[in-house]
């Protein structure tokens, strides 16, 4: 399913993918049904309904039944979609069930229920994508624990690190939003409040022995809630949350997040597979119109698009929470589009990113190469506090200056210009060029970061 009267054409990052599906107008009105349906069923569980018009309800809830696009059409007159697909529920079930269609509910219990039940599946095929994300990019960091490969710092070398510690922050930065999204989709709740969140049709409607009894926490209304969330499999809310805004902004939130954690690698990617670089491709890229050389990184493309979009979106949501009254105009109204596209947009994101960690080919060699582009600048940290160690701090920084702007004058190896300073600086004497100034001999603790970030579950 697609949605009504959108085919993706403007969105690859998410045509096709699961997100999509999970997002969609038909998906929208199949959760708005299931609302409907489960709202019923938990009036006949707390003894409000009979057993009957759950079933007739339950049945008649069916999205393949329904126009979309007339409800759509018809959605202007009220604002929203729940006032003519009720109107079409209770007419598509028999007349002993009308009554308990949609009874004591308002129409944004059952949107915002819906939207909750949305996010709770889109969630579901996010995080598969992300935990595939992850296991690739631990593959990846594992088989290259030890591969050495330039850092770099505000676009310059800066000192040599290995390509497997790279993978492990991608991951690390993977599992920081797998485990904000889990939190988030376990408190997803239901909405239940009747017309101003005080749940008053619902004790109005039950049968009772004393009619000057007022409720308590134990009255039907507090129990309709609670069965409601069970027929869901959503989480039971303190509050009705009509205009509290919680649920939502942190969705938004943790969603923002995964799409920036899923930047970055997309980031690293489009830089370490530029021509000139090409220590990562991303296998089978995307093919150009005009130029049949070119393999674009096109997953990393989609994805670095997406953490773009994403904070936008996320900004709209938390822009909501500054909603009046026990039921907002325009605030609630303004989340419905940027939540659905933020859940398609990341939804879309994870699975492209799991395509890309699955797909990457490094290439070691171009990572060696690289290395070397600075004549072996690139450890001169490493000379520096060598040196510090014998002659000082500033006269070693003066030597290494000076070597440097010679090897660079002089387009030769910083090895090479050492050889000479060395014989002028007794205090050097007997030092090993060669390995000190090998890159792959200065990674640090990379290997046990790595080991120690791929220890984490």
């Amino acid at each position: 399913m697609t949605y009504e009267n959108d085919a993706g054409l403007l969105a690859p990052g998410r045509a096709g993918s699961p997100a999509e599906a999970a997002t969609g107008d038909a998906a929208f009105l199949q959760a708005m049904l299931d609302a409907e349906a489960a709202l019923t069923r938990a009036q006949v569980a707390c003894g409000l309904a009979p057993a009957a018009a759950g079933r007739a309800v339950t049945a008649a809830a069916d999205a393949s039944r329904f126009d979309v696009r007339d409800l759509a059409l018809r959605a202007r007159a009220a604002g929203n979609p729940v006032v003519p697909l009720v109107t079409d529920l209770v007419a598509a079930v028999e007349p002993d069930a009308r009554p308990y269609v949609h009874r004591g509910a308002g129409s944004q219990d059952v949107l915002d229920t819906a939207a909750m039940l949305v996010s709770a599946r889109a969630l579901a095929e996010l995080l598969d994508d992300l935990a595939r994300a992850a296991d690739a990019v631990a593959r990846l960091a594992l088989a290259h624990r030890n591969t050495p490969m330039a850092g770099r710092t505000l676009t310059q070398h800066a000192v040599p690190i290995t390509f497997g510690l790279k993978a492990a922050g991608w991951r690390a930065l993977i599992l920081d939003a797998r485990d904000r999204l889990s939190a988030v989709r376990e408190s997803l709740p239901v909405q239940l409040g009747g017309a101003a969140g005080t749940l008053a049709a619902f004790d109005a409607l039950a049968p009772r022995e004393d009619d000057d009894t007022a409720p308590d926490r134990h009255g039907p209304g507090m129990a309709l809630v609670q069965a409601f969330a069970s027929e869901l499999g959503l989480a039971e809310p303190l509050l009705p949350w009509h205009s509290l805004r919680t649920p939502v902004a942190d969705l938004a939130g943790a969603l923002a997040f995964t799409a920036g954690a899923l930047g970055k690698p997309a980031a690293d990617v489009l830089i370490l597979s530029r021509t000139e670089i090409g220590e990562v491709t991303e296998g089978h890229g995307g093919d150009s119109s005009t130029m049949p050389h070119k393999a674009n990184p096109v997953r990393a493309t989609l994805i670095a698009a997406a953490a773009r979009r994403a904070p936008g979106l996320a900004a709209t949501l938390y822009g909501s929470l500054a909603a009046g009254d026990e039921r907002p105009a325009g605030a609630w109204h303004a989340e419905w589009e940027p939540l659905r596209e933020l859940l398609g947009l990341v939804g879309g994101a994870a699975h492209e990113a799991a395509e890309l960690a699955g797909g990457l080919r490094v290439v070691p060699y171009a990572m060696r190469e690289n290395l070397q582009l600075t004549d072996g600048l690139i450890v001169s940290e490493r000379l520096a506090a060598v040196f510090a160690a014998r002659i000082g701090r500033e006269r070693a920084r003066e030597v290494l200056v000076n070597a440097a702007v010679r090897a660079r004058a002089e387009t030769t190896d910083l090895a090479d210009v050492l050889t000479d300073v060395l014989d002028e600086e007794p205090e050097l004497a007997g030092l090993d060029l060669g390995e000190l100034t090998e890159p792959a001999r200065y990674t640090g603790y990379a290997g046990p970061l790595t080991d120690r970030a791929l220890d984490r579950g």
